[in-house]
């Protein structure tokens, strides 16, 4: 009996939802993030909200993120809002120092998701382009909630319609 397969290596088991739910090709072990960076008006109460309030929208992803890590969706749209985790990217913020955190935040981002990039770069869209790279961040978390069957827990789940209509008395 001849076998025509070779044995080839297998990623290994994860945990909970799918970390790559659009399917993008690995390219050495990483791929692309799943949403552009300036795609952040696709979901635009993120992005005002990171805009106007960057260590909200900051804490939030944290939150949500911490969740994901634990195996489980953060459901409370309020958990994050005010948290240790915000109240240092906001104060950062106001001494020009929120890249920083920021960097750190997108980091641990990439890494979950095994996105291509480098330090430099999450730095440099933390400072020059923060409001878009924490809608990114929020975007790629999302798809991973979804996965899991929830809605997602960002703030554009504000802004979809109830399921099912209105009721009639």
């Amino acid at each position: 009996m001849a076998y025509n397969q070779q044995p080839h290596a297998t990623q290994p088991m994860q945990t909970g939802g799918s970390r790559n739910a659009n399917n993008l090709p690995f390219v050495d072990g990483e791929r692309e993030w799943s949403n552009g960076v300036f795609d952040c008006l696709s979901d635009p109460l993120t992005c005002v909200v990171s805009w106007f309030f960057p260590c909200v929208s900051y804490g939030r992803n944290r939150a949500r993120y911490q969740a994901l890590e634990q195996g489980a969706v953060s459901k409370d749209p309020m958990e994050g809002i005010i948290s240790n985790e915000s109240i240092i990217y906001g104060v950062a913020h106001c001494f020009g120092c929120g890249g920083f955190i920021g960097m750190g935040g997108r980091g641990l981002t990439r890494g979950r998701y095994s996105i291509r990039g480098d330090t430099a770069t999450d730095f440099a869209l933390a400072c020059c382009c923060g409001p878009c790279s924490l809608t990114q961040e929020s975007r790629e978390i999302e798809l991973e909630e979804q996965s899991l069957g929830h809605p997602g827990a960002g703030f554009s789940q504000f802004m979809t319609p109830p399921q099912g209509g209105a009721s009639k008395v």
